[in-house]
């Protein structure tokens, strides 16, 4: 029997978490009012979001998420704990779009979804290393020979995945108003060794 193996793939993380209450989605109105102009949609000034008390239960709940990514994905040795630094909202109205990008200073991002439409909203990743010795045409596309992928996303997904991998947004399709809270995860603790000279606190 054939087996094709995937080794050293690249982890996403997909959950879901309880909609927001009216008191946290008057909030998210509210910073509408407050953004900036970013490489084709808008963004909040306040770039610590999930500091605010309006957001105490969600950036618990999130916080947990990212908790379980670091546990079952890099499974670190060690007192680690991950932690939020920034958090963002992105306000994307129909034929804008998100640039394509990375997260630098940052080990794991994530996207949370307040308002999305599964039928016309997608996150859209790209493959670490573009380059092809030669190029096939190709009649079938897998996770083995694309170099993008995308998943459709709904209100209430939370998607994780490494800072270093380049994603974006489309122009946007659909009359809804895409609203998704971004954010940044690193790390508290130790890692390394003092004999073996890789020691490193953090």
């Amino acid at each position: 029997m054939d087996t094709i193996l995937s080794i050293f793939p690249t982890p996403v993380y997909k959950s879901t978490l309880k909609n927001l209450s009216k008191k946290e989605l008057l909030f998210v109105d509210k910073n509408k009012l407050n953004t900036h102009n970013n490489e084709g949609n808008i963004t909040s000034n306040n770039s610590y979001i999930l500091n605010e008390k309006e957001f105490k239960s969600l950036k618990k709940d999130i916080t947990i998420k990212v908790e379980d990514y670091f546990d079952k994905i890099i499974c670190p040795a060690g007192n680690i704990t991950p932690y939020i630094t920034q958090s963002w909202l992105n306000y994307t109205e129909k034929n804008q779009f998100h640039h394509r990008h990375t997260h630098p200073n940052s080990l794991v991002s994530g996207v949370f979804y307040i308002n999305s439409n599964d039928e016309f909203d997608k996150i859209k990743f790209f493959k670490d290393n573009l380059h092809s010795t030669i190029k096939f045409e190709t009649k079938n596309w897998n996770l083995w020979n694309s170099e993008t992928w995308w998943f459709p996303v709904k209100t209430g997904d939370l998607i994780l995945f490494p800072s270093s991998l380049t994603h974006m947004v489309e122009t946007k399709e659909g009359d809804n108003t895409r609203v998704s809270l971004a954010f940044n995860v690193f790390v508290k603790g130790k890692l390394g060794d003092d004999y073996k000279l890789t020691e490193l606190i953090l």
